[in-house]
């Protein structure tokens, strides 16, 4: 099993930076790739970015790029979404989730471990 925490979460005005944090533990070597996801209240949840464990190859969602930017640590089995020039449509709670498959679907079926998620708010 993959035990992932989210932190970094909170209240931020439009066009503020916030960065988030997922702490991974147990049998993270399985895991191949790291992804963001959100989800709005009343909405789906949404696939915003990922990165692979060992080369750090990245993917984002077209709502994100150029303002978004997944990095990790591989020491410290960490993840981060540093968002910038946030906006109203950014609001939501941001899960991070860990899949070991090696072809990487960005959508929420494709991954096989969540955290808890972590609430965002972004205000005008």
């Amino acid at each position: 099993q993959v035990q992932l925490v989210e932190s970094g979460g909170g209240s931020v005005q439009a066009g503020g930076s916030l960065r988030l944090s997922c702490a991974a533990s147990g049998r993270t070597f399985s895991t191949y790739a790291m992804g963001w996801f959100r989800q709005a209240p009343g909405q789906e949840r949404e696939f915003v970015a990922s990165i692979t464990w060992r080369v750090g190859s990245t993917y984002y969602a077209d709502f994100v790029k150029g303002r978004f930017s997944v990095s990790r640590d591989n020491a410290k089995n960490t993840v981060y979404l540093q968002m910038n020039s946030v906006n109203l449509e950014d609001t939501g709670v941001y899960y991070c989730a860990a899949t070991g498959r090696l072809i990487v679907r960005h959508v929420p079926a494709g991954y096989d471990y969540w955290g808890q998620g972590t609430q965002v708010t972004v205000s005008s």
